[in-house]
């Protein structure tokens, strides 16, 4: 099927011989590339015709050069700061002041009287704020955005003259002023004819501008419509057949060209999938199905899954031609650039500006960036792993210079430097962008060619900010600079170049004017999309827009509808895909234009697909025991297996696989907030330092009262030895301090209490006591240590007690054993360490059960209960807390079945089923 320039030239041939004098104005530069060439393909000889854009064509019409946006916000701020008293900073103002731009462009080019329509706006809100009673109530908000619309007016006129007098603009102003330049530009040009090619929506500058240009009835305009859109009240046809009715040229000229390709048959389906990344697997899926791409566009409506797409194309692929650009925010530079910035932001947001010192989780972030990480990389080990082992052991939650200079003393003179100034003080904003332009010139020189492309956008970015900051100096600090680069990069994309006729098509939806394919696969067609939500960002109400004849989303639903509709005139095989579930933006429904097609043809097919989904049994982790299992085995009964090793193995036999046999370790990691365990740890020491003194006597009121007084500052002592240079004077650990603090003190009221009584005799046997037994297991050929070291050793009058302290929270029922054949559960394995314990106890010491002994927990989360026994009691029966030689006999048989299990090299380590965690 011939496309719509294939038609058009021909159209064009049978009256135009020589194209010396003829301009071309196309709606795109994708367009002008294939126009050239279908005109290359149909004539021998002669010079081609002149080829521009509309932009093109306008800038040459105003003499006006486009400026960029970083360019334009610059002057518009210089502007700005002269009209007002008191400015915002310039990270706010930018914030804001891209939305006015974008708003000022389309009042220029919808040539609206400027004056007008802000004393309109003005007036409107002053109506809102008018009121018969008096009783309107104005918050500071209201005020603040009525006095911010009502100075609108001041800042267009002088921004317009100072951009008019630099022969600089953006795209309205552009428009206006060719507006303005029209008859002398086209006296000046009277030899040439202008020829107009596959427009639709012109905004009321581009209505004047054509018309102007075709009442000269040497120039020509063809549109690409089907006869099926323009003759019904389709909303694709609205544009044009608006102009076919108001145009003066179209009282004495026929309409050209509508063609009738829509009703023709067609391979039509339309997809849904659940999930963005569905869609664009199966677009990849269908393109594996073609042999040649020379006439197929992949076309994304949500230009945002580009990076999905390249990374989901098929493999037959061998050329692709993308139009739209990479979003830089999604860019791995970009990260680190972020990354540089964040060292600084924490550093002034912890206040470490003065010692300049940095967060410890943002050096780490920088370093290990794998741009950074690669340059510091050495041939065994790495520079950066070591200091951040480093960082993890001494618990350093902020890092000086000084440490980040020593880990870069064996490196590079040249990567040295660079790395290192980026954790200098910085005096000026342009002294920190010659540091990251410093390091981007360092990495630029061992990277892919790829990467080169993203260092080289960012390099010129940079160079522009400093250019701009050595002329304004309107960044007054670092904060200001990541503001407004955050602002900067999520707009900004990176431009591919390619071969614009060879291979895959990959477009926005934009892209598309004027283009005709066989092959068309059409992605993320959901409302919301296509045609995107009618919110828009300005500051001119849908009301004055209305009465300006300012485009509302009216007018771009109308838009979208003659692009998506266009795109299938000519088309053969076309795949619409769309995202079913509502979870993301675009809400699972698709587009009115699909429904709407579907309406319209008879011979769509419609399915709805969904990844295969390939269910994998999850095994429980298994790992046989081996010789050198054993030997690690044989080393740990030599050792020592303590009761908290034990209670491991029955919890999960991998977990302590891991710990005893591989013997690996917990990763040191930086403590910021003071951890469970350290908790723990710090109570414990405090607690054996106090008693310690008073081992083998009795407890006064006087000893204890003695201990309240020192405790605080023992509590402060440890925690100082535990948590390393962490600051426990505010914050989440103040707050853990201070639990600390009433853990211990609670504990030694409790004491209080006890002694207070006369009749109670309360004392000291040990604290902190190494025990340590060995028992025979049948089939072993050696003995197999038990240790453990048990927190405290007390008599009560006359019981002897064996105690723990847990920090946690534990409970009498977890510690009421009537049977030993259920120790096995869950529940019992705090009483199985402590019954340990009393075990290792009357071993070590030769006890000769003399007198009553108990052995249990103080839980200092549930101190009221006071000290927890073991009790083999049956439930609901008086309490059996005595613990005997038999009762220990008894629980060592079971406790040699758990060990020989260990011991048995026919019994796997194997993760339990029920395992929570």
């Amino acid at each position: 099927m011939q496309s719509f320039i294939s038609e058009t030239l021909d159209a064009i041939l049978k009256t135009t011989k020589s194209f010396e004098d003829v301009v071309f104005i196309m709606p795109s530069q994708r367009a002008k590339v294939f126009l050239k060439q279908t005109l290359k393909d149909k004539i021998s000889v002669g010079f081609l015709p002149e080829t521009v854009n509309i932009e093109q064509f306008i800038q040459q019409v105003s003499g006006i050069e486009k400026a960029d946006s970083i360019q334009l916000l610059f002057h518009f701020y210089t502007i700005y700061k002269s009209l007002e008293k008191d400015p915002d900073s310039f990270d706010t103002f930018s914030s804001w002041a891209f939305t006015v731009l974008q708003d000022f462009s389309e009042i220029d080019q919808h040539l609206v009287n400027t004056k007008e329509i802000f004393v309109y706006i003005k007036d409107i809100e002053r109506l809102r704020k008018w009121s018969v009673t008096g009783t309107f109530q104005e918050t500071e908000f209201m005020k603040d955005h009525y006095a911010f619309l009502e100075k609108l007016n001041n800042f267009y006129p002088p921004l317009y003259q100072f951009l008019l007098e630099k022969k600089i603009g953006y795209q309205g102003l552009m428009y206006r002023e060719a507006c303005n330049n029209i008859d002398g530009y086209l006296e000046k040009n009277s030899h040439k004819k202008f020829i107009f090619i596959g427009f639709n929506a012109l905004n009321k500058a581009e209505e004047f501008l054509f018309q102007k240009v075709l009442e000269t009835n040497n120039s020509d305009i063809y549109w690409d419509l089907d006869e099926a859109f323009f003759k019904s009240n389709h909303q694709a046809g609205t544009f044009i057949r608006k102009y076919k009715k108001e145009w003066k040229y179209y009282e004495k000229n026929p309409l050209k060209t509508l063609s009738n390709y829509f009703s023709k048959p067609k391979n039509i389906e339309v997809i849904g999938a659940s999930k963005n990344t569905t869609q664009i697997k199966y677009a990849g899926e269908i393109l594996e199905k073609f042999k040649d791409f020379k006439n197929t566009a992949l076309i994304l409506a949500d230009e945002t899954l580009l990076p999905i797409t390249l990374n989901s194309l098929p493999k037959n692929i061998n050329a692709i031609n993308i139009t739209m650009g990479y979003p830089l925010k999604d860019i791995p530079t970009t990260s680190l650039l972020f990354s540089i910035f964040q060292l600084f932001v924490s550093q002034e947001k912890l206040q470490k500006t003065i010692v300049n010192e940095f967060y410890h989780k943002d050096v780490v972030r920088f370093l290990k960036h794998q741009s950074v990480y690669k340059l510091l990389s050495k041939e065994k080990n790495t520079l950066v792993d070591d200091f951040t082992e480093e960082i993890g052991k001494e618990n350093h939650i902020f890092i000086s210079k000084t440490q980040i200079e020593n880990i870069l003393k064996d490196t590079d003179a040249k990567v040295k430097s660079a790395i290192a100034s980026i954790f200098s003080s910085y005096t000026t904003i342009n002294n920190f962008l010659d540091r990251i332009l410093n390091l981007i010139n360092l990495l630029k020189e061992d990277v892919t060619d790829l990467e080169k492309e993203y260092l080289f956008r960012f390099y010129t970015a940079f160079t522009q900010l400093k250019t701009l900051q050595t002329e304004y100096e309107y960044f007054t600090d670092l904060k200001t600079l990541s503001l407004f680069f955050k602002q900067l990069i999520s707009s900004e994309t990176l431009s591919f170049q390619g071969q614009a006729l060879r291979g895959l098509q990959l477009m926005g939806m934009l892209e598309t004017r004027v283009l005709d394919f066989d092959n068309i696969i059409l992605t993320s067609t959901n409302e919301g999309v296509l045609p995107a939500s009618s919110q828009q960002n300005t500051f001119i109400p849908f009301d004055v827009k209305l009465a300006f004849g300012l485009p509302t989303y009216r007018e771009k639903d109308a838009i979208f509808s003659y692009h998506f509709f266009r795109l299938l005139q000519r088309a053969k095989n076309v795949f619409i895909l769309y995202n079913t579930e509502h979870d993301v933006f675009g809400s699972g429904e698709k587009s009115r234009f699909v429904t709407q097609l579907e309406m319209m043809r008879g011979d769509i097919v419609q399915k709805n697909i969904s990844p295969k989904v390939i269910s994998n049994k999850k095994e429980l982790k298994e790992i046989k025991k081996n010789e050198a299992t054993a030997i690690r085995l044989k080393e740990l009964a030599e050792k020592g297996i303590s009761p908290s090793a034990l209670s491991n193995y029955l919890h999960n036999p991998v977990s302590f696989y891991k710990q005893k046999i591989l013997k690996i370790k917990e990763f040191d990691d930086v403590e910021e907030t003071v951890a469970f365990n350290t908790l723990g740890t710090v109570v414990h020491e405090v607690l054996d330092e106090l008693y310690t003194p008073f081992v083998n006597e009795f407890l006064s009121l006087d000893i204890i009262s003695k201990m309240e007084k020192e405790a605080k500052d023992l509590v402060v002592k440890h925690f100082e030895l535990q948590f390393k240079n962490g600051d426990i004077s505010k914050g989440k650990n103040r707050l853990i301090f201070e639990v600390a603090n009433r853990f211990v003190s609670n504990f030694l009221s409790k004491e209080k209490e006890l002694v207070k009584d006369e009749n109670n005799k309360l004392k000291i046997i040990a604290t902190e006591q190494n025990l340590s037994a060995e028992i025979e297991i049948e089939g072993l050929d050696f003995p197999v240590k038990l240790h453990g070291q048990v927190d405290r050793v007390d008599e009560l009058n006359g019981v002897l007690r064996i105690i723990d302290y847990k920090t946690g929270m534990v409970t009498g029922a977890n510690l009421r054993v009537p049977e030993f054949a259920t120790l096995r559960d869950e529940k019992h394995l705090k009483a199985i360490q402590v019954l340990l314990y009393a075990y290792l106890f009357t071993k070590s010491k030769n006890y000769s059960f003399s007198q009553p002994l108990e052995a249990g927990i103080y839980s200092f989360k549930n101190l009221n209960s006071g000290f927890l026994p073991i009790d083999f009691a049956l439930p609901r029966k008086k309490p059996e807390t005595n613990i005997t030689q038999e009762k220990l006999d008894e629980f060592i048989e079971e406790i040699k079945i758990y060990i020989q299990e260990i011991y048995n090299s026919k019994i796997d380590f194997i993760e339990p089923a029920d395992l929570r965690y």
